[in-house]
């Protein structure tokens, strides 16, 4: 039998875009083809987001690009995000004025495909701008203690 690709498919502008409250691991309801697509990496997260209705949790904006020819759905389709009643029940409540669902990554975990999301608060440009000087010092600080 042959062994089982890891997949690791990051949302980077998230961190650079947000900054990250909590997170999550859900599963996710997809149909044959989008697997397939997720499983070659012809996956898009930017502008991926999460929303409730009527209780339950469903992602909008994750395109999923044909992988084959027989790929007959729409490639932004809404799809329904699996946790359990006390994660999505305290996630709704935790959702105020300020604060998404974002999409933070689409990995595997024993061949089944999970997505990474994050309650989040958008950052405004100064936030951004100090984040990117942390990261810089950081590098030139890991840089110096290797030489």
């Amino acid at each position: 039998m042959k062994p089982k690709t890891e997949i690791r498919i990051l949302n980077r502008k998230a961190s650079h875009n947000y900054t990250f409250i909590e997170s999550y691991v859900a599963g996710a309801v997809l149909l044959g083809s989008e697997v397939k697509s997720v499983r070659v990496s012809k996956i898009s997260l930017v502008d991926a987001f999460c929303y409730f209705q009527n209780g339950e949790l469903f992602l909008k904006n994750m395109q999923l690009t044909p992988s084959d020819v027989n790929y007959t759905h729409d490639p932004m389709r809404i799809k329904k995000l699996l946790l359990n009643k006390k994660e999505l029940r305290k996630l709704e409540r935790d959702l105020v004025k300020g604060t998404t669902i974002i999409v933070k990554e689409v990995f595997t975990i024993n061949g089944r495909i999970k997505i990474g999301i994050a309650l989040a608060k958008g950052k405004k440009d100064y936030d951004k701008r100090e984040s990117l000087k942390d990261k810089d010092i950081k590098r030139d600080m890991d840089k110096q203690l290797k030489n």
